[in-house]
């Protein structure tokens, strides 16, 4: 079952790259006392999340921040070197690039997708949040293969 609008963001170990290490940061170091949107992807460096779903929030970022938003994630199925990287190469400095490489988070929110037809393996569904305080407040979860609800600008208009 997935996770929901009004549910308490599972507890979970994600990576973010600090002085060149990955480095473990919870979900509560994420959204306790924050208000954050995140969103997920299927797989960096894939062609819809990089040419759309990352570059969306790269170029809104201040206009979401500037709706009370803390802080910006972007998770995949990923490590947390290839998120540093992708996050590199997209500019993307304003957001929080994590890697949820055993799926722990992923698999939480029940949001995990089977990509081991195009060899990608486990992978999270395409989706945007928006999380005060831990507590769901907005769940936009993309329809196979589309993408139309959780882009930057939709969660714009959420917020």
């Amino acid at each position: 079952m997935s996770i929901k609008v009004g549910d308490k963001v599972p507890n979970a170990k994600l990576f973010t790259m600090k002085d060149g290490r990955p480095t473990p940061v919870s979900t509560d170091d994420l959204f306790k006392g924050k208000k954050v949107v995140l969103f997920a992807v299927p797989g960096a460096f894939t062609p819809t999340c990089s040419q759309a779903h990352l570059p969306g929030f790269v170029v809104n970022a201040d206009k979401i921040k500037a709706k009370g938003v803390d802080s910006i994630v972007c998770l995949s199925v990923n490590d947390a070197f290839v998120m540093a990287a992708w996050g590199k190469s997209a500019n993307a400095d304003e957001l929080v690039m994590v890697g949820d490489g055993n799926g722990e988070f992923t698999k939480a929110v029940g949001l995990e997708m089977d990509g081991s037809g195009f060899g990608l393996g486990a992978r999270s569904q395409r989706y945007a949040m928006v999380v005060e305080d831990g507590v769901v407040k907005a769940l936009q979860v993309e329809a196979p293969g589309k993408f139309e609800v959780s882009s930057a600008e939709a969660i714009l208009k959420a917020l």
